[in-house]
């Protein structure tokens, strides 16, 4: 890879790691499969995308890290099935609950109370908010990342806002 381009890919990452880290500990509530997922788009995009222009890679990595976040869960469903169908393994279960306490034990009550909140929504919603609140990404941006419409963008945007004002008690107006 050319020296500057891994010197720019180097910059992204350190910018973009705290917040894509975040996120996926959102939607995943687990510390350790967040980091794994954000290492993994990480890579993905230095191997598939590092050709692109710099200013592409925003997007181009959190539509990596969301579409790894959607695989996440399908396998994680698709576990919950087996562990359903043999019940004797269920007791390894417990072990992110502990994780997610231990994290939320780390962040101050506010980010706390708003992340309780965000889990609330469904994932759809999560997903556009955490691109256009917390990533500051457009609607074309949040568009591409997420693989839907703008229009779908601005709907799924606007219920998570009203709905995390409903669930952290603030007016509406």
């Amino acid at each position: 890879m050319d020296p500057n381009i891994r010197l720019a890919m180097d910059s992204f990452f350190r910018e973009a790691e705290q917040k894509a880290y975040l996120m996926a500990i959102t939607l995943t509530h687990d510390r350790q499969e967040a980091l794994e997922l954000v290492q993994e788009s990480m890579l993905k995009l230095v191997q598939k995308y590092s050709h692109r222009e710099s200013n592409e890679w925003g997007p181009l990595f959190y539509r990596i890290l969301q579409n790894t976040i959607k695989d996440w869960f399908r396998k994680q469903k698709f576990r919950q099935v087996l562990l359903g169908l043999m019940p004797w393994q269920a007791d390894s279960a417990g072990d992110k609950v502990e994780a997610s306490a231990e994290h939320q034990a780390l962040l101050d009550d506010e980010l706390v109370r708003v992340m309780d909140a965000l889990r609330q929504l469904p994932l759809r919603q999560q997903q556009t908010f955490l691109m256009r609140a917390w990533q500051e990404f457009s609607t074309r941006e949040t568009a591409f990342a997420l693989s839907i419409s703008e229009n779908s963008v601005k709907t799924h945007y606007a219920r998570a806002t009203h709905r995390l004002r409903q669930l952290l008690g603030e007016s509406d107006g």
